[in-house]
């Protein structure tokens, strides 16, 4: 309770600046926090998405009728299901239209899956550059409070004929709380960055390898004769 009194005393008693400096900081912790647990929510829920899927696609369901579950999602698709839809999708199409040309067909399924390969990816990295800005700029601002909390306290020493410990440690204890405070802010934010940014690129892993694995089973069915197609004719005019 002492501590949080002597804080307390030590922010009413810092200059406008420094005040400025100091709950510019803490707002930016309290984003960068909210931040956190609202990305680590939608990483987390990609990946459960993502394991769910994948063991529903190797179990050996039909693709035509996968696709027609998700389909029924309409817009709300989102991860991996978002791939698979994109490039079976294209898949039927070229296959009414190209029938003859395997290559087409393949180029085609493979464009639209980079194409939500990439939405995705932008999706899952919304915002994870403001983490890493808190994590660079607030040791900095804290700095700059620091500093001008200091140069004002031997600025005050000016007008005195003696000056003493006591009467600066108090101006000097102000601005070092702008510094404590800086990295309050980036540490977590740092830390955080590093995490969450790891997890993107597990995600980015993990849809890169099942978009290949997925075209390699699209070019087994292209070169198949018709009969062995496991694609509903209706598809195909979708």
């Amino acid at each position: 309770m002492e501590f949080e009194m002597s804080f307390l005393d030590l922010f009413l008693q810092a200059s406008l600046v420094v005040k400025a400096v100091m709950i510019l900081l803490l707002l930016m912790s309290l984003f960068s926090w909210a931040l956190i647990f609202q990305r680590r929510s939608v990483l987390s829920k990609a990946q459960k998405q993502a394991v769910k899927f994948e063991d529903k696609f190797w179990s050996g369901v039909d693709l035509a009728k996968l696709y027609k579950e998700i389909s029924a999602q309409g817009n709300k698709l989102q991860g991996i299901e978002h791939l698979f839809h994109s490039g079976f999708r294209e898949f039927a199409r070229l296959r009414g239209t190209h029938s003859n040309d395997a290559s087409a067909i393949i180029i085609g399924s493979q464009r639209a899956m980079r194409v939500a390969h990439s939405r995705e990816m932008d999706r899952l990295e919304k915002n994870l550059s403001v983490l890493a800005t808190v994590g660079s700029v607030s040791p900095y601002i804290g700095l700059f409070g620091t500093v001008w909390g200091i140069m004002n306290a031997f600025i005050a020493l000016g007008g005195v004929q003696q000056a003493t410990l006591q009467m600066v440690a108090p101006g000097i204890a102000e601005a070092l709380v702008a510094t404590a405070i800086g990295l309050f802010a980036a540490i977590p934010a740092v830390m955080a960055y590093n995490r969450l940014t790891y997890k993107v690129e597990l995600l980015d892993n993990s849809y890169v390898n099942f978009a290949e694995e997925f075209t390699s089973i699209l070019q087994r069915q292209t070169v198949a004769s018709p009969s062995q197609q496991p694609i509903n004719e209706g598809l195909a005019n979708e």
